[in-house]
């Protein structure tokens, strides 16, 4: 719904240097349309670059009055707040960006649409609010249907919730797109499908449905692909994680032909609701028998999907203390490891492109102080 090519201002509120702005930042590092302002009225004037890392130019604006000078055509709301209810600060921006015509796209839990204010200032012929989390219409039960897809398929996993999931599709999907492969991007939660623009809202979706869900939006993504070409998932959750249920209708949806683990370094719990008792990472050759065990069942084919790589989140990390993680995971693991977001995905579209595990080179020489910036460590935090 939200088109490549339109002009985006993110409103961010407070979440510009805050993990609950991480929907807006993700679309900041990774949306290759047009993003003409954004409206934070705590940073309002700040170097964005400075600020957040990211190596994009685009103005920091104390209000919507302020933006609509940048010519936007849909405002986004880049925050997703605990409980996903739309930040009472916000609501006088939505109001006067609907009122002087511009389209709507929200992740939050609130239906935007359904407010009877915002719904009543789209006056537009055409004017829309996109509440993108939502369940799809006529879904059905999943029936491995995406086996026979000639395509690879490549499912992100994760050892927890926000370690980097999406970020590793969207770094893969770039360095297959600029080695000139054909890379498709399935979105299964809000930043992923506000970039992609289209995708399924996982967490929506009513649990007998969830798998034919994300089936439907693979089939979709795949129309066209060819046995060269990589449908890259996005994951949702994790098994080690006991709040979680996603992985399980990713794992039957998207019938997965590989696997890429992903792992914040030095993580060694789940991170649960304050007070609650802890739960421990299992050791990650521990998992990857896990993940590779459940995703061979269910599965018309007979295929065993394989964990290829490691995408090591090393956000927190200097160079060095990065470096020695990553070592540390391929020795663990005899996987290849890289952190995808500092370094570039290349070592991992190798080891999915050859289905080899690669043990030679998995540290690629680091980059030079200048061009850290544009690869901030803080880019794969909370994505």
């Amino acid at each position: 719904m939200l088109s490549a090519s339109a002009p985006v201002v993110l409103l961010q509120h407070g979440g510009l240097d805050d993990l609950s702005g991480k929907t807006g930042l993700a679309m900041l590092r990774y949306r290759s349309g047009p993003i003409v302002a954004v409206i934070d009225p705590a940073f309002a004037g700040a170097d964005l670059r400075d600020l957040t890392g990211i190596d994009r130019a685009v103005p920091v604006v104390a209000d919507m009055a302020a933006a609509l000078a940048y010519g936007p055509e849909v405002a986004v709301v880049g925050l997703a707040p605990s409980g996903g209810r739309l930040p009472a600060a916000m609501r006088a921006d939505l109001l006067a960006g609907l009122q002087a015509g511009l389209h709507l796209a929200s992740g939050l839990h609130s239906r935007l649409g359904d407010d009877p204010a915002l719904a009543a200032a789209c006056t537009r012929p055409g004017q829309w609010i996109w509440d993108l989390r939502q369940e799809p219409e006529a879904l059905e039960v999943a029936t491995a249907r995406a086996a026979a897809l000639p395509c690879r398929r490549v499912l992100a996993v994760g050892s927890d919730m926000a370690v980097g999931k999406m970020s590793a599709c969207l770094e893969l999907q770039a360095e297959a797109r600029r080695q000139g492969l054909d890379a498709r991007f399935v979105g299964t939660g809000q930043a992923g499908i506000l970039i992609a623009g289209s995708g399924v809202a996982l967490d929506a979706v009513r649990v007998d449905y969830a798998a034919g869900a994300v089936e439907a939006a693979v089939l979709a993504a795949a129309v066209g692909a060819g046995p060269e070409a990589l449908v890259l998932v996005e994951g949702q959750g994790s098994l080690c994680h006991p709040g979680s249920t996603a992985t399980l209708p990713l794992l039957r949806g998207s019938q997965p032909t590989d696997l890429l683990l992903v792992h914040r370094a030095g993580q060694r719990f789940v991170r649960t609701r304050p007070g609650a008792a802890p739960v421990a990472i299992p050791p990650l050759p521990e998992l990857i028998a896990a993940l590779e065990a459940l995703a061979a069942l269910g599965r018309p084919d007979g295929l065993r999907p394989r964990v290829r790589a490691v995408a090591l989140n090393t956000a927190r990390l200097s160079t060095a203390e990065a470096d020695a993680a990553l070592l540390a995971t391929a020795a663990e693991t005899g996987l290849p490891c890289v952190d995808p977001v500092r370094q570039g995905a290349d070592l991992l579209l190798q080891a999915l492109l050859q289905q080899d595990a690669l043990l030679q080179g998995c540290i690629k020489k680091p980059p030079p102080p200048e061009a850290e910036t544009a690869r901030t460590s803080r880019a794969s935090e909370g994505t």
